[in-house]
């Protein structure tokens, strides 16, 4: 009597276990019919062409234009551009000085300056401690402090620190927020500007930014030709 109770209960869960496998088949079944009517019907699929063929570009370096050109689509690809562009803008070699609040940051880890500076009515300072009073106009070997022509904080309106990509694009594009400049003026800013350079050439054992100022140029002007489009905030 116990094994025909026993051989029954084992019969009574196999049937539940096939049951089961039954359904999950059916559900997996309908969602593959799911998706293939809302593409048949011109349903937006997402584009994987977007990410997932470019390769992951080094630390120090950036991808070139060409790489981009697997993305067909016009708007994904701008937005990878910018995407591109940001690891530039987002290195402490630039956001350092596109402070969020008075005072700059400096080194890798963003620290606010040493000795205690504030931005000025002007971007350069105040009276008896401008910027200049220790940046001068090149790197200075023996006391390590950094310099570039025109050395001075961006604008208040051009913060980026705590900024997400998303934000700096919008921010970039907006003549009230990027000093008044085209998306042209803009192009040749980034590939030409002298003090922008500096990320690259920081001197002492400093990182500089990824990649090469002329990179960021072809980029910017890559993102600007696509639409200029800015990626999605992400959630």
């Amino acid at each position: 009597m116990l094994d025909n109770a026993a051989a029954a209960r084992d019969e009574i869960w196999a049937r539940r276990f096939l049951a089961a496998l039954a359904e999950n088949r059916v559900s997996r079944m309908r969602r593959l019919l799911l998706v293939l009517i809302v593409a048949s019907c011109g349903g937006k699929q997402s584009s994987f062409t977007e990410t997932a063929t470019l390769r992951r570009a080094g630390p120090n370096e950036l991808l070139p234009v060409t790489d981009f050109e697997v993305i067909r689509d016009r708007a994904p690809r701008s937005r990878a551009l910018f995407g591109e562009v940001a690891r530039v803008l987002v290195h402490p070699r630039c956001s350092n000085c596109h402070p969020s609040g008075d005072t700059p940051h400096q080194r890798m880890t963003m620290e606010l300056h040493d000795p205690s500076v504030v931005r000025g009515p002007q971007d350069n300072g105040v009276a008896g401690m401008e910027c200049t009073t220790c940046h001068q106009d090149r790197n200075q070997e023996l006391t390590r402090v950094p310099g570039a022509p025109k050395w001075h904080l961006a604008p208040i309106e051009m913060a980026w620190v705590g900024k997400s990509v998303s934000y700096i694009c919008k921010q970039i594009k907006d003549p009230k927020r990027n000093g008044g400049k085209t998306l042209a003026q803009l192009v040749e800013h980034n590939g030409h500007d002298e003090l922008v350079a500096w990320g690259w050439a920081p001197g002492a054992d400093r990182e500089p930014a990824p990649g090469t100022q002329p990179q960021l140029g072809a980029l910017t002007a890559a993102w600007v030709e696509t639409g200029a489009e800015c990626p999605e905030e992400s959630r």
